[in-house]
């Protein structure tokens, strides 16, 4: 990463809202001149931490499933995209599947019937974990961005937490808000 400026708007990523692309990443990539990718490290069940357990209403340590991924820019590491889901939406379901589900995440589970009606979002910085700092080959110095985002069904039940670990340089988040629409 040099001095490439990737613009995000979570708009594209929301689950249900009518206007996401195929492959959101791939679109604000190429915006910004570059080939957006992204690969399925890990997908199943996993022990809910605290702040996964507070976030989807469950008991910590209760089973949960998660899809990890690797996001690529010019097929260089620009981000982790963790997204957690209740055993009772994900488990058997493709979710829970180390396999690219047709459409995305976003779409089967609108075609579930789980389309956001609110959306909570979180941004902070932070110091990388050396982890962290060794995945997404981050130079000395360099914090990370981590935007959380819990996604509600209409009637208030959270059905995804996705937590996103980026590198900074570079990276812009833009929130187009239409108040009173």
């Amino acid at each position: 990463m040099g001095d490439e400026r990737v613009v995000g708007e979570s708009a594209a990523y929301i689950a249900g809202n009518g206007v996401r692309p195929r492959d959101a990443w791939a679109a604000e990539a190429a915006a910004a001149g570059g080939t957006g990718s992204q690969r399925i490290t890990f997908a199943g069940a996993v022990p809910a931490t605290a702040d996964v357990a507070a976030a989807l209403g469950v008991e910590a340590g209760a089973t949960v499933v998660v899809r990890r991924r690797l996001v690529l820019l010019d097929g260089a590491p620009v981000e982790t995209a963790d997204a957690y889901y209740p055993q009772a939406v994900a488990g058997g379901t493709p979710l829970a599947e180390p396999s690219r589900i047709p459409g995305g995440a976003a779409a089967f589970l609108a075609g579930m019937g789980l389309g956001a009606d609110r959306v909570l979002e979180e941004i902070h910085a932070r110091v990388p974990t050396p982890d962290e700092r060794h995945v997404l080959r981050l130079p000395a110095g360099e914090p990370v961005l981590v935007l959380t985002r819990l996604s509600l069904a209409g009637d208030g039940t959270p059905f995804e937490y996705a937590v996103m670990t980026m590198r900074s340089a570079g990276r812009v988040l833009r929130y187009d808000l239409r108040p009173g629409a």
